[in-house]
């Protein structure tokens, strides 16, 4: 048997990713959301008042593309911004009622979606993907020096 015998672990993987990302995305849209809404909400709420640079870190997204976010949500009421008082640089960011409907309601269809992919998959399964899951994306980083 040679290793192409059946797809490469990384070809296997990648078309997963995006299989399931594109239903995420669909479960997300279905109740008003997207994916980068539902992060954003999910790290606030997280953490009481995260400051705009800690919440790119959490999202794993650039500042400016954050700003973008950020400025469209606050448009649309479902969060503030304020400077600390501590530093007069840095932004803090806090759900608003809307924005705390909105996490709700994508709470519910991320917690369904999950429940649709686990369907099926015994617990220790699970554990054991968790695991290779983990071991793959130690694989995947960069050697350290």
């Amino acid at each position: 048997m040679t290793p192409f015998d059946r797809p490469p672990v990384g070809m296997n993987l990648a078309r997963t990713s995006k299989v399931v990302a594109q239903a995420f995305d669909a479960a997300m849209a279905e109740v008003g959301g997207t994916l980068p809404v539902w992060l954003t909400l999910l790290s606030v709420k997280s953490k009481e008042l995260a400051n705009q640079r800690e919440l790119a870190g959490m999202i794993g997204i650039q500042g400016a593309t954050l700003t973008h976010h950020l400025n469209a949500m606050e448009a649309q009421g479902l969060l503030t911004r304020r400077r600390d008082p501590e530093n007069r640089r840095v932004h803090q960011v806090a759900l608003t009622e809307a924005g705390e409907a909105l996490f709700e309601k994508l709470r519910l269809a991320a917690v369904a979606f999950d429940k649709r992919l686990r369907a099926g998959i015994p617990d220790d399964r699970l554990a054991e993907f968790a695991e290779v899951l983990a071991a793959l994306r130690r694989n995947a980083e960069p050697p350290q020096s």
